[in-house]
């Protein structure tokens, strides 16, 4: 593609953004779906094309691996392979990896280290916490170890090292009691107890990943701002750096990025402010000021052009993030038509709400004439407890559901037992990968047997591995109880596949190799019931490692000789240190006009190119061995899903709404939009939780579901609940931002939808059939859109006439199968009154005599009170519907099981949702006689003749 042809298809803001000049910093405040990508990826290629920039001289910094895979992608088709492969483009993480590689002797690391992953941090600093157990119990105070994991990463997202938290702690009172400034006793908070706790369990735990040549995932960013702070030459090379979702850095990262480009200060960040959501991990949406501030010379652009929503979506979206009166002003705007109004429903419980999403996820579907598919869907939650009900409900309708992010493939036993012996392989020090691969496949080494090995190894001053070698060869004395004769099956086989490393084996050879010793496979069909599937996953590791092996195959050519100098030539010009070959490289700045230097910075200079040589040609730092550069690309792949087939991709998606960041889909349905989950009761910034419900309504593109039930089960009570205040808002500064009415998918509405998702629009014959089809086999579904009218916010906060409308041209359904469910579901939630409406996006005027149906309530009668109510007439109740002023009656039990219902039909009127016309469906009435059944505890039901059965007294309610 020619430098014209990506212009062309830029819209005004977006070319200026990519044609803005390289020398000025830049901000590109960039809203959602407004192709922020796009305009990233072609600035990188108006560098390179148009300014002359080096694409070895370029740092493209991407918040996930999938970002930059993506960006990668692009930039192939635009500069080629050749020029990408050249760009230094990755997570923070994998760029200060790559460099920390290079130059791991100037921070004090050896170049081989491993990075320990999420469960090996868990279980060190579990075994940290039990010496304080004693301590903090005598205080009554619980502290998990994933508190202190998060205590200790939110200190290194600030640049806070081990030593210098233990210093702040130590400022303050030491643990137990202290003395105040007239040297009366006093005793420490529990606050500063667990402050002092968690910051010497940091210098433990440091200390502990320094022995074991390892640095956890933080500990990469930490370092790497350390190389480039303390040695610039390092980063001479850089003369642009480009940032991608800057409004989710934190300090260390925000620093790291400074100190890159501190040389050639210029840079390009795209960000959103409106759409930081991760102050919770330590995320500085502050960081944009903080740049204009270092960077004076800033300019900001804004790409407020969507392309992804309808004109409906992105109002919606902006009357809820509008309210931060705080934030940057900006706007959006689409190119898509208006589309259906975002839904915004209220069901009395959450069985209700989730029973109400599966529905519409069925009937979706069919009225959408095919066009729509179940991977079309996503639920997003605000936290995952939300998801019990609404699997359930989805199970219910035979619906397929994937949950996003869910068990990750780095994380299954068999893939981390292989990885355990490629780590010990690379690292011998790194003692996790050791009691790991020790035992696997089982040899019989107890726990005690590995401790006194371990303890050996420190005593000696040697490696585990060492260890164990060492008195397999009978150079050190066995430990008690022995284990030379099980070392049999561990240490050859260690030795034969470091012999294959050294050779430099590619890694997918190797770990076929090292499955074939271990015989893996008979090992899993030993110990594990699903060992086919696992065994699956072992397999997938290889392709993964072929992957790796594709992606820079210069590394991995085996017909290469050992010592040819080419291999990794970019980054092994130090160890030669031509001048030249160096600046070529963009390690060193190019020679200017000689001026006048100072002995002193002379000197300073040559020490640094000093420094950087010597740690260049470290031989272990001189080149990364294939097997390194695979545990590289796997340790910092742990986001990584598992592997599922196709048709994962044709399952309804159920998310959190933090993992959905960045992703889209073409129908958004969000429950539990209620006070104390938006915001959440647990959130400390009330604006960040505004701005999460604005990035989950955003990735919709055609149709948004708002959901929220009134009643909740929490802590094993039924509380009443609340609309979130944001919504409520939204509606009192507009009425039209939402409505109570679902979408009937009429042949405009269709047309709509096939426009915004690029689709085909059904034929209306296809229509018709798929809607046959869906009626033959799927009872209609049902609406529990009622409030109880003691619902304290109903007649006053809310806003009634803002969702108001008429009948006509309304979907509304009622069936037994669906009342049925939801009669199951509801006998499960005792609650004052249950309620079910035969309603689909508008209640009906039912005459007054009509009863749609008999639910129970969970009332506080007495087992008396109930036997007189059974032996007389039930009583009946009428309820106010919900989002309208129309009064829909319903028919309620006082007893808490229901005693009869009917099969007899009899006829309420509804409308059918594609055309709107008038149409009979069965109802039930509350009393009719036929065959009894007994349930037992007393209750009967009606329709199931059984000769063995005797009435109670009073007729059983007939």
């Amino acid at each position: 593609m020619t430098t014209e042809d990506y212009l062309n298809t830029l819209n005004a803001a977006q070319l200026r953004a990519v044609m803005h000049s390289p020398d000025i910093p830049l901000q590109i405040l960039a809203g959602p779906g407004s192709g922020k990508t796009k305009v990233l990826t072609c600035r990188i290629a108006h560098l390179i094309s148009k300014h002359s920039i080096s694409p070895q001289s370029i740092c493209a910094v991407t918040f996930t691996n999938k970002a930059a895979n993506e960006m990668r992608e692009r930039l192939t088709k635009l500069i080629g392979i050749e020029q990408t492969n050249q760009i230094k483009l990755g997570t923070f993480h994998a760029i200060c990896s790559m460099f920390l590689r290079k130059y791991a002797k100037l921070v004090g690391l050896d170049s081989n280290f491993t990075i320990c992953d999420a469960d090996e941090s868990k279980n060190i600093i579990k075994k940290l916490l039990k010496t304080y157990r004693d301590e903090l119990e005598a205080h009554n105070i619980v502290l998990a170890e994933a508190t202190v994991i998060s205590r200790i990463s939110k200190a290194k997202a600030k640049g806070v090292t081990s030593d210098g938290l233990r210093r702040r702690e130590k400022k303050g009172i030491s643990r137990g009691e202290g003395r105040t400034a007239d040297g009366s006793l006093i005793e420490q908070s529990f606050a500063s107890i667990i402050d002092d706790v968690v910051a010497e369990i940091h210098v433990d735990y440091a200390a502990i990943l320094r022995r074991n040549n390892s640095l956890d995932f933080d500990d990469l960013v930490l370092f790497g701002k350390q190389l480039f702070a303390e040695h610039p030459t390092v980063s001479r090379w850089c003369r642009h750096i480009l940032v991608d979702e800057f409004q989710d850095t934190n300090t260390t990262q925000y620093e790291l990025m400074r100190h890159i480009a501190a040389t050639s200060r210029c840079v390009t960040i795209v960000g959103d402010p409106d759409q930081s959501i991760y102050g919770w991990r330590s995320a500085e949406v502050e960081n944009l000021a903080r740049m204009k501030r270092d960077l004076p010379n800033t300019q900001q652009l804004f790409l407020e052009q969507n392309y992804r929503s309808t004109a409906s979506i992105i109002s919606c979206s902006l009357a809820i993030v509008s309210q931060d009166k705080s934030r940057t002003p900006k706007t959006l705007h689409t190119t898509h038509p208006t589309g259906p109004t975002p839904v915004l429903r209220s069901l009395p419980y959450e069985q209700n709400e989730s029973a109400f999403l599966a529905s519409e996820i069925k009937r979706l579907v069919a009225y959408s004439g095919g066009m729509l598919s179940w991977g079309d869907f996503v639920i997003l939650l605000r936290y995952n407890s939300l998801s019990r009900s609404i699997e359930s409900a989805l199970q219910k309708e035979g619906i397929p559901n994937r949950v996003l992010n869910g068990h990750k493939f780095f994380e299954r036993l068999e893939v981390k037992d292989i990885l355990a012996y490629l780590q010990l392989l690379d690292n011998p020090l790194y003692v996790p990968a050791f009691m790991r691969a020790i035992n696997v496949p089982s040899r019989g080494i107890g726990e005690k047997s590995v401790s006194e090995l371990l303890a050996t190894a420190q005593r000696l001053g040697l490696s585990p591995i060492e260890v164990v070698e060492k008195i397999f060869d009978n150079t050190i004395p066995d430990i008690k109880p022995a284990v030379k004769r099980k070392l049999t099956s561990f240490v050859p086989h260690i030795r034969r596949s470091r012999t294959s490393m050294q050779k430099r084996t590619r890694p997918s050879d190797l770990i076929r190799d090292l499955l074939q010793l271990l015989n893996y496979e008979g090992y899993l069909m030993k110990t594990q019931p699903d060992w086919e599937s696992r065994w699956d996953n072992v397999q997938e590791l290889i392709n993964f490692a072929s992957q790796v092996e594709m992606g820079t195959p210069m590394l991995f050519d085996s017909d290469q000789p050992e010592d040819d100098p080419s291999e990794g030539e970019e980054w092994n010009s130090l160890a030669e240190f031509d001048q030249d070959q160096l600046e070529d490289d963009g390690i060193v700045e190019a020679q200017r006009p000689r001026q006048a230097k100072g002995k002193e910075k002379q000197t300073e200079e040559r020490y640094e190119r000093h420094i950087l040589v010597s740690a260049s040609a470290d031989c272990s730092a001189i080149r990364d061995t294939p097997l390194r550069l695979f545990l590289q690309a796997s340790m910092l792949s742990t986001g990584t899903e598992v592997q599922g087939n196709e048709n994962d991709t044709e399952k309804v998606t159920i998310s959190t709404c933090h993992a959905a960041k960045g992703l889209e889909w073409p129908i958004v349905m969000i429950p539990a939009v209620e006070k104390g989950t938006f915001p959440s009761a647990r959130a400390e910034d009330v604006h960040e939780e505004r701005r999460l419900l604005y990035v989950a309504c955003t990735r919709a593109k055609a149709l948004l579901y708002l959901t929220h039930s009134t009643a909740r089960m929490m802590s094993g009570e039924v509380r009443p609940k609340e609309l979130s205040e944001f919504v409520i808002t939204a509606l009192q500064n507009s009425q039209t931002v939402f409505t109570d009415q679902i979408p009937c998918l009429s042949a405009s509405d269709r047309e709509v939808l096939a426009q915004v998702l690029n689709r085909s629009s059904p034929s209306d014959a296809e229509v018709a059939r798929k809607i046959a089809e869906y009626n033959r086999t799927t009872t209609n579904p049902w609406d529990g859109s009622a409030v109880p009218s003691s619902t304290p916010w109903f007649s006053s906060t809310y806003n009634k006439s803002a969702v108001s409308s008429s009948v006509e041209g309304s979907c509304n359904f009622l069936t037994a199968r669906a009342a049925s469910s939801v009669l199951q579901d509801s006998l499960k939630a005792p609650t004052t009154a249950t309620t079910l409406f035969s309603t689909r996006g508008r209640v009906l005027n039912v005459p007054s005599n009509t009863a749609l149906l008999q639910l129970p309530t969970a009332g506080a009668e007495t087992a008396s009170k109930q036997r007189k109510l059974k032996q007389s007439s039930l009583q009946q109740t009428h309820l106010h519907a919900n989002l309208s002023s129309h009064r829909v009656p319903v028919t309620v039990y006082s007893d808490p099981k229901p005693d009869v219902v009917s099969e007899t039909p009899q006829s309420s009127v509804c409308a059918t949702p594609s055309t709107g016309a008038l149409s009979a469906i069965p109802v039930v009435p509350v009393n009719a006689a036929k065959g009894k059944r007994r349930l037992g505890m007393g209750r009967t039901t009606v329709g199931y003749p059984n000769k063995k059965f005797k009435a109670p007294l009073g007729g059983g309610g007939q």
